[in-house]
C-alpha cells in the first residue's frame, strides 16, 4: 500500500461499563426528582456508576483489552495510546500511561487528551491523521470517564444526567474503501463557563473553602449547553459530510454524543433526516462524556444498526466549548 495514499480505519472495538446500575426511581429517593421528570427532559432511564475502588484507568483497561482482542492485535503492535478523559486517575502520570503499563505496550507512546465529551472523537481524528501520514501504524484510542466522582448528588440539574463507562477503538491502515474520509474539530473558549469544574487546578487549588462551596463539583448551565450544541453540531456534520464528498442523503447512520435526547431530536429536525438514522442509547447509560460515542458505536455495530459498507458520522460536543465530527465508511470484519 502507498503510505502517502493510505486511509485509517477502526479495526477493533471494545467497551466496558461498571456493573452498578442506578435507576431513575432510585435517584428519586436521593434527590427531588422522578422517573417521569428525568425521562421527559433527558430521555435517560438508568446509568452505570463506578464502584468505590474503580478508577477511570480500570474502566479504560477492560475496554482496551476487548478492543485489542477484537482487532486481533497484541500490545507490541501498538504505536500510540490516547485516553480521552476529563476524569483522569490523577494529574500525572497520564491515565494513558497507566493503561500502557497494564497492557504491556512498552513500545507505544501515550498521552491523555482533554476535550471533555468531545475527547474520543478528537483522539480518533488525531490518531487517524498520524496513521494516514505514515508516522504510526496502530493506535489505541479510548474514551473513559468516572464523572460520578465530580457530580454533586444533591443537584438534580446534573446528577440525573451522568453515567460512568469506557469505550476503545484500535485504529490501523485500511485499503478497501473503508475508514475515515474526513474529520474536523473546533472550540469556542468564550463559552468555557457554561460547563466547568472550578477548583482543583492552578487557578484555584483545592482548599477547605473550595470543598465547602462544592467548587470541586461540576457546574453546568444546561440551557446554554443545549443552545451551543444545536447551533454548532448540525453545521459541523454538514461540513464534515461535504468534505468527505458525500451528501446527507448518503449517510446511513449518525452516532451523536449522548448528552440529552432533546438535543439529538433538535439535530434530527435541523438536518431534516429521519430519527432512525441516529444511534440513541442514552436511556441505558446517561451522559458518559468521552465514553459516549464509542459506547453508542459499539452497540450500533453489534446490534446490526451499522453494517459493513455503511457511511457513518460520529459527532460530539463538550465543555470548553469543544466539538468534533468525523465521517467514515464502516468496514470491520
Amino acid at each position: 500500500m502507498n503510505v502517502a495514499m493510505r486511509r485509517a480505519g477502526i479495526i477493533g472495538l471494545g467497551v466496558h461499563v461498571p456493573p452498578r446500575v442506578l435507576t431513575n426511581d432510585e435517584l428519586a429517593r436521593m434527590v427531588d426528582t422522578s422517573d417521569e421528570w428525568i425521562t421527559t427532559r433527558t430521555g435517560i432511564k438508568r446509568r452505570h456508576l463506578a464502584g468505590p475502588d474503580e478508577a477511570t484507568s480500570d474502566l479504560a483497561l477492560i475496554a482496551a483489552r476487548r478492543a485489542m482482542e477484537d482487532a486481533e492485535v497484541s500490545a507490541a503492535d501498538l504505536d500510540l495510546i490516547i485516553v480521552g478523559t476529563a476524569t483522569p486517575d490523577m494529574y500525572f502520570p497520564a491515565t494513558a500511561c497507566l493503561v500502557q503499563d497494564r497492557i504491556g505496550a512498552t513500545q507505544a507512546g501515550a498521552f491523555d487528551l482533554l476535550a471533555a465529551c468531545s475527547s474520543f472523537v478528537y483522539g480518533l481524528i488525531s490518531a487517524g491523521q498520524l496513521i494516514t501520514s505514515g508516522a504510526i501504524n496502530r493506535a489505541l484510542v479510548i474514551g473513559a470517564e468516572t464523572l460520578s466522582r465530580l457530580i454533586d448528588w444533591e443537584d438534580r440539574r446534573t446528577c440525573v444526567l451522568i453515567g460512568d463507562g469506557a469505550g476503545a477503538a484500535v485504529l490501523g491502515p485500511v485499503d478497501d474503501g473503508t475508514g475515515i474520509y474526513s474529520g474536523g474539530v473546533g472550540a469556542d473558549g468564550s463559552a468555557g463557563d457554561v460547563l466547568k469544574v472550578v477548583a482543583g487546578g492552578s487557578r484555584m487549588p483545592m482548599t477547605f473553602e473550595a470543598l465547602e462551596r462544592k467548587l470541586h463539583r461540576a457546574y453546568m448551565d444546561g440551557q446554554a449547553v443545549f443552545k451551543l450544541a444545536v447551533r454548532t453540531i448540525p453545521d459541523l456534520i454538514k461540513k464534515t459530510v461535504a468534505q468527505a464528498g458525500w451528501t446527507l442523503d448518503d449517510i446511513d447512520r449518525i452516532v451523536p454524543h449522548q448528552a440529552n435526547l432533546r438535543i439529538i431530536e433538535s439535530m434530527v429536525a435541523q438536518l431534516n433526516l429521519p430519527m432512525e438514522k441516529f444511534v440513541v442509547n442514552i436511556q441505558e447509560y446517561g451522559n458518559t462524556s468521552a465514553a459516549s460515542v464509542p459506547l453508542a458505536l459499539y452497540e450500533a455495530v453489534h446490534s446490526g444498526q451499522i453494517r459493513n459498507g455503511d457511511r457513518i458520522v460520529l459527532a460530539a460536543f463538550g465543555g470548553g466549548f469543544t466539538y468534533a465530527a468525523c465521517a467514515m465508511v464502516w468496514g470491520k470484519n
